[in-house]
């Protein structure tokens, strides 16, 4: 649980913007959207080494 203080007269405003920027570096948000669909090793691991494959070959052209 994130417990914000907000000091005397301070701006509500100021005081959710940090409480947003608290919550965004917990990764709640990223982790509840990865848990709503499974995902089996396999197929990310498939996807994984297209990325570097894709990755590779831009790396190559610009070789070129």
């Amino acid at each position: 649980m994130l417990i914000i203080p907000v000091k005397d007269g301070e701006n509500i405003d100021r005081a959710l913007k940090r409480f947003k920027r608290k919550f965004d570096r917990t990764g709640t948000m990223r982790q509840l959207r990865k848990r709503q669909q499974f995902t089996k090793p396999s197929v990310k691991r498939r996807a994984e080494i297209q990325k570097a494959e894709y990755i590779q070959h831009l790396r190559d052209q610009e070789e070129i």
